[in-house]
């Protein structure tokens, strides 16, 4: 008999629907899987037996062969140890087939036959088509996210077959599902910043925190509204971290849309999802020793959404930007400029999320100090290696280069309590409304047209770009993204409609930490 069973497998962020068939027929006891199964499908033949022998459940003595269809798309994860089992005990008359009709089933069997949760069940209920869909109870929340299928759920085979059946009722959702949205599977040396959704603290941090350094909260204020790329460069113990940490508190909550792109990629990664109603963006930090895989995505056997795709609709923290090899942070260059990045091995390509507001740190050279006050101790040949970590294409998409500087011991004991997030975002939420009215989510995403449209330049603004412009300082690529600047300036200054000679001045001021990054001058 054959039995065929709906369900999903996971291929990076997305769902695709997977057609289980079982076939048992008459010959010498065996059981194949078939159709690119990966080494945790083909295990699914001893988990689903003991599942089936502790639930009370015959094995079969027969001929047993299992379909993964189609079979031209590889097969991850022990999510189909459910359908599996299913259709094992439909084939073999156990289970009425009638009583699948219009279902879906993903799942991992335990050897007592318990239903345990599987990684992605946001993306697997998503990609089902049936109008019901039985999963984990641990999974239950997400899959109520998509608000597609009717979600059902059972904490054992042996109390699945009896819902299924009609012996019993369908347990609660409720008293059976953990509390919050989500409780993703659980990846075994996960970090705590994994588990706190990428927040990387247990709570917001707020800019009141910060002492001193005006330019440095300017700047944090300007990439919030605007969504501009920002790289600090100071000593250690000026307040970069600290700085870049707060990021997160003054940018707008997430919409539905990016709330639901987020946690499908959390969910993809195997991650907790936020409590309910949480809608912070997300903020990654990686270490300066990840690997290309970890930062970008990809896998042998599991397409893992990386870092930059974790912090989509986020913030993605590099500190210590100085300490990461080349190669790892020439990647980034075509996620940040297509908010997409592509994956591609043999048998498949897999394209991840990944628009993601990149902070930066690093101090100004080997040693930390700043040259030229007679503290630095590195050679040049030290310093010329520090600086060719950094290549001209990747500095260039930083629209903000800021040079910060330790504060002083009035501003650290200073007791009057700086501005506090709350109040910042209220003026970063204006300008991104702006932004939104004018077609995009933040001025950074403006195209060099759009710029003659919305940010018309004074008579005084443009005889100052002329000016940079001769004289080498200003190239024809950062022309526009300091307009950009000045856009997102000028829609912070409510007594301004247009970009001003002070907004051209001001963009070009929160640049010009990328000439003492070089030591020297140069165009910005």
């Amino acid at each position: 008999m054959i039995a065929s069973i709906p369900s999903a497998t996971l291929l990076g962020v997305r769902g695709r629907p997977v057609l289980v068939e079982v076939h048992v027929s008459n010959g010498l006891p065996g059981f194949t899987v078939v159709g690119l199964p990966d080494a945790a499908c083909r295990e699914a033949r001893d988990r689903v037996r003991a599942a089936l022998l502790s639930s009370g459940f015959p094995w079969p003595l027969r001929r047993v062969t299992v379909n993964l269809a189609p079979s031209g798309v590889r097969k991850t994860g022990a999510g189909l140890d459910l359908p599996i089992a299913v259709g094992l005990l439909v084939a073999t008359g156990e289970l009425d087939a009638a009583a699948i009709a219009g279902c879906g089933f993903v799942g991992e069997l335990g050897l007592d036959g318990t239903i345990r949760s599987v990684p992605g069940a946001l993306p697997l209920t998503d990609a089902l088509t049936s109008s019901a869909v039985v999963m984990p109870p641990a999974c239950v929340p997400e899959a109520l996210l998509v608000g597609k299928p009717v979600v059902r759920t059972a904490r054992s085979l042996r109390e699945l077959v009896d819902a299924l059946s009609g012996r019993i009722a369908w347990p609660d959702l409720r008293t059976v599902s953990p509390a919050g949205p989500a409780q993703a599977h659980k990846v075994p040396g996960a970090t705590t910043a994994d588990q706190a959704c990428g927040q990387g603290r247990a709570g917001p941090l707020d800019l009141a925190d910060v002492r001193g350094q005006p330019m440095g909260r300017l700047a944090i204020e300007v990439a919030a509204a605007g969504g501009h790329h920002l790289l600090l460069s100071g000593p250690p113990g000026s307040g970069k971290t600290m700085l870049a940490e707060r990021l997160p508190s003054v940018l707008p909550p997430l919409d539905e849309a990016q709330l639901l792109e987020t946690y499908r990629v959390h969910s993809a990664a195997a991650l907790p999802l936020p409590p309910a109603g949480e809608r912070r963006p997300p903020f990654r930090a990686p270490h300066h020793g990840i690997s290309a895989p970890a930062l970008v995505g990809g896998g042998s056997s599991w397409m893992r959404p990386g870092e930059v795709s974790l912090a989509t609709n986020g913030v993605l923290f590099l500190d210590e930007l100085g300490e990461f090899p080349s190669p790892l942070l020439d990647l980034l260059r075509q996620p940040l400029e297509e908010g997409v990045i592509r994956v591609a091995r043999a048998r498949a390509t897999v394209s991840f999320p990944a628009r993601f507001l990149l902070v930066a740190a690093m101090n100004p050279c080997p040693c930390g100090e700043r040259r030229g006050i007679g503290s630095c101790v590195c050679s040049a040949a030290q310093l010329a290696r520090y600086s060719r970590r950094l290549s001209g294409p990747l500095l260039d998409r930083f629209d903000l280069h800021v040079a910060v500087g330790r504060p002083s011991v009035r501003e650290l004991l200073d007791l009057v309590p700086a501005e506090s997030s709350a109040s910042v975002a209220q003026r970063v939420a204006k300008v991104r409304e702006l932004a939104h009215r004018r077609g995009v989510t933040a001025n950074a995403a403006l195209s060099s047209a759009s710029l003659d449209v919305h940010a018309p330049l004074t008579k005084a603004a443009r005889e100052l770009f002329e000016r940079q412009l001769c004289s080498g300082v200003l190239s024809a690529r950062g022309l526009d993204r300091v307009r950009r600047v000045a856009l997102t300036l000028a829609d912070l200054d409510p007594s301004k409609t247009a970009v001003d000679e002070i907004h051209v001045a001001m963009a070009l001021e929160l640049r010009a930490g990328r000439a003492a990054l070089l030591g020297g001058p140069g165009q910005v």
